[in-house]
């Protein structure tokens, strides 16, 4: 079989989650619908967050990280598969896919880090509050920043760098709705069988070890809450973790199936919905998990619509 690289000035073809539905346009309206939320969700919690000085704190500094992250995740993937549809071809070239897959991998491990911080965080808050800002000082949460942004990086650069240097066939065409490590393997005219076996290795590493660090810090989290004399302080602190829970659910249950569970069990079809899952429909429900449900952030809000409304009227 032939095999080409950037040389010939070939792409892939990508078959995502558009191409296999019976209504792509259903599908590309949704898609444009949540990617659109997630931009005003997002951004304006961003925004929140630094216009209101009540929220110039640790917890709010992490999420606001995880913000961006979720804003930047979505943009890599939805405006190309909106504008790939109108223009009735889903292609993308071999340094697109390079790019793609780097933007996707960094995005998605520095997330993965970040909620092993925000879970210590959130620790500290309730097991030290006494101490809470001398631990989660500034040279402390922006060394979490730097770490999770600079460790995932690391790992994507590898990755990436190694994943494209195989040979690939003329059959180009990749069952995916981006460029990930799994699907694109399969069309790798070697053997990959050692680096499959890396890739699930580094996948586990990457996944368990933040996961375990998130469940320890929360079973102690848990306990120290059902001790507490307040019924008030309680049910603040278990809506503040259930929220942070969900958004971990939402991340490592995609997350753990597409790169843990083994290639036999994975087909096309439910890798393309796990990729939207986890690169379009969590970025969107992330902020309205966090903004919906805390009040710090509805009075912020609720604080800059009343300037907004007060300046209309002047």
């Amino acid at each position: 079989m032939d095999l080409w690289n950037t040389t010939l000035g070939n792409g892939f073809i990508l078959i995502g989650i558009l191409q296999d539905s019976k209504h792509p346009g259903l599908v590309c309206v949704t898609i444009a619908f949540l990617y659109l939320v997630a931009l005003i969700s997002n951004g304006l919690l961003l925004l929140l967050i630094a216009m209101d000085k009540r929220l110039h704190v640790p917890m709010y500094f992490l999420l606001s990280q995880l913000s961006l992250m979720d804003l930047l995740f979505t943009t890599v993937i939805s405006p190309k598969t909106l504008v790939d549809y109108f223009r009735g071809q889903s292609t993308i070239s071999f340094s697109g896919c390079r790019f793609q897959m780097f933007m996707i991998l960094t995005l998605g491990g520095a997330e993965d880090i970040l909620l092993a911080f925000m879970a210590y965080d959130r620790y500290v808050a309730i097991q030290h509050p006494l101490n809470y800002m001398s631990l989660m000082r500034p040279k402390i949460y922006w060394s979490m920043v730097a770490t999770s942004w600079l460790v995932a990086s690391l790992n994507s650069l590898v990755h990436t760098t190694y994943t494209m240097h195989f040979p690939f066939c003329r059959a180009r065409e990749i069952n995916h709705l981006l460029c990930e490590i799994p699907p694109l393997l399969k069309l790798a005219c070697a053997d990959t069988t050692k680096y499959q076996f890396m890739v699930y290795t580094m996948g586990v590493t990457f996944l368990f070890i933040p996961l375990s660090a998130i469940l320890t810090s929360y079973t102690l989290v848990l306990t120290a809450v059902f001790h507490m004399p307040s019924t008030q302080g309680r049910q603040k602190a278990l809506l503040t973790c259930s929220s942070h829970l969900t958004v971990v659910g939402l991340y490592y249950g995609a997350a753990v199936f597409m790169y843990v569970l083994p290639s036999a069990y994975h087909s096309p079809q439910q890798d393309n919905i796990l990729s939207v899952c986890y690169t379009i429909i969590t970025p969107t429900l992330n902020p309205l998990i966090y903004s919906l449900r805390n009040k710090d952030v509805l009075g912020a809000l609720k604080k800059v619509l009343g300037k907004a409304s007060s300046a209309s009227k002047l």
